[in-house]
């Protein structure tokens, strides 16, 4: 098996075990709405697969997690839940691999750079998708509603995610599974 076939092997591997920590994690939350809202357990898998796997797969598994959720176990529901988060986490894998990938230097400060952006990213798009399917039922998407759910609501589990995905990230680099790179290491 040559090496590109056994990379794309690895990362399909990878992107279907990050989309069933997806699936499970939100059980951890005791399926407490307010809780998960708090926590955003499915957040974390989809950061992990983009850092990991690349844009592609993180991107993949982001849109799929909360729509197979949804279906499978009718949490978080479907509208306009599910489908705003599935084009947030849809963002978060995409922007956070994408960045990270093209960083200059894969460490610490890089990581934790292309984790706000993705954040901020992330939320800009729940917000768009959020205020158009709510344009859709004659609700209104007001700013106090996106500040609650992008920010203030969130607030426990951006700091989850923030200490979380570094700590996760280091531990793989200190293991040799996903080694951080320098400039020099990377060939243009």
């Amino acid at each position: 098996m040559n090496m590109t076939k056994s990379k794309n092997v690895k990362n399909m591997v990878l992107a279907a075990m990050f989309l069933a920590l997806g699936l499970v994690l939100p059980f951890f939350t005791g399926q407490i709405p307010q809780i998960g809202s708090m926590l955003l357990p499915m957040h974390i898998p989809v950061f992990l697969c983009g850092l990991i796997c690349g844009w592609q797969y993180g991107a993949a598994v982001g849109f799929v997690v909360p729509l197979l959720r949804s279906v499978l176990f009718g949490m978080p529901p479907l509208f306009p839940t599910a489908l705003s988060m599935a084009f947030e986490l849809l963002t978060y894998g995409l922007v956070v691999g994408l960045l990270y990938s093209r960083s200059r230097w894969q460490c610490v400060r890089a990581l934790y750079r292309c984790l706000v952006l993705a954040m901020v990213a992330g939320r800009a798009v729940w917000g768009v998708v959020q205020a158009v399917l709510l344009g859709l039922t004659g609700s209104a998407m007001t700013f106090q509603i996106f500040l609650a759910g992008a920010l203030l609501n969130a607030i426990p589990g951006i700091i989850v995610q923030l200490i979380l995905i570094p700590v996760v990230m280091l531990a793989l680099n200190r293991t040799g599974l996903v080694p951080f790179k320098r400039a020099e290491s990377r060939r243009a």
